[in-house]
């Protein structure tokens, strides 16, 4: 465990000094300059480079802790798997690294709470353990796991041996509030975060923050240069080419479980494995007070006609 604390000394910096002001940090003041013409500001440790997005109302501005416990009201009964695991300022926390880059931050606070549904739409579908009697509804059981319970395998990628060749007695199962596997996407997140998970994938499921960090990372980051990221066809910083408009690819919800799952869960119509998705994002959209309108029409919301960026076949680093 100590080793896990040096390795993650970003995080843990940003615990002490959210606790002396707190997690909300109400005390702080905005600083503002311009560079080359433009606005941008400073907001204390929630947002603590100069940053257009700083400008905005940050997270916890928006959602707060009641929120948070509406959104994942069963995470800790005796029933769930990571009980007491998951909290809020973990959340808060990791968002702190991202919405100097836009997560959160984009655009007014329409769009700001959209996009924090949206996430936590994808991370309470891929960690539920509800069903359909369940006690609260089958949507009120996010966040009931931070690992995989029963890996069918180890999830190491021999193809990868030069660049994330695979510890002696490490497993690559999924981890995290959007589940990481295979050796190559630890190392490929590891890198990214400065934190070494190709050697230990377990920090993730020992650590809150850094399981919401890797799905974070997940959500800002493309699979490929080429490609726009998740936070980018949300918010609409992603302007479709002709190819993506004839692979039925557009701005919105739906283009994000593209990115994130591929033909895994889109392109095969309205099946129950993207429904569920987009029941969450709806759901929590109730939740937190913006309401399911706004998530959109039916072809925003969904990828059930839509060719996946990266097939399966295509290329091993669109796997989750």
């Amino acid at each position: 465990m100590e080793e896990m604390r040096k390795a993650i000394w970003v995080i843990l910096a940003m615990v002490v000094l959210a606790s002396s002001v707190g997690v909300r940090g109400d005390d702080t003041k905005t600083l503002v300059k311009k560079v080359k013409g433009e606005r941008v500001c400073m907001k204390g440790w929630e947002c603590n480079y100069w940053s257009k997005y700083c400008c905005n109302e940050t997270i916890s501005d928006l959602f707060q802790v009641y929120q948070f416990e509406n959104l994942f009201s069963k995470r800790n009964s005796p029933v769930a798997h990571a009980v007491g695991f998951w909290d809020y300022q973990s959340f808060i926390l990791a968002a702190a690294l991202y919405e100097p880059l836009g997560f959160g931050t984009t655009g007014g606070k329409l769009m700001q709470m959209k996009e924090v549904a949206a996430f936590l739409g994808h991370v309470g579908a891929k960690t539920s353990c509800g069903y359909g009697v369940a006690t609260g509804g089958p949507l009120a059981w996010g966040l009931c796991y931070n690992k995989e319970m029963s890996p069918s395998q180890s999830y190491c990628d021999d193809y990868y041996k030069l660049t994330f060749p695979c510890a002696p007695g490490v497993e690559y199962y999924g981890r995290g509030a959007l589940p990481i596997y295979w050796n190559y996407n630890y190392g490929y997140t590891g890198e990214a975060l400065k934190v070494d998970l190709l050697n230990h994938p377990e920090y993730v499921e020992q650590n809150a923050t850094l399981a919401f960090m890797t799905a974070m990372h997940k959500w800002m980051t493309p699979v490929k240069k080429s490609q726009p990221s998740p936070h980018d066809v949300f918010v609409g910083n992603w302007k479709p080419t002709k190819n993506d408009t004839l692979s039925k690819r557009v701005p919105g919800f739906g283009t994000t479980m593209n990115i994130l799952y591929g033909d895994q869960v889109c392109g095969q119509g309205d099946i129950d494995q993207m429904n569920i998705i987009i029941s969450h994002y709806q759901y929590y959209l109730d939740l937190i007070g913006v309401g399911r309108e706004e998530a959109g029409p039916h072809e925003t919301l969904s990828c059930a006609e839509q060719v996946a960026f990266n097939p399966t076949s295509s290329s091993p680093a669109s796997s989750s």
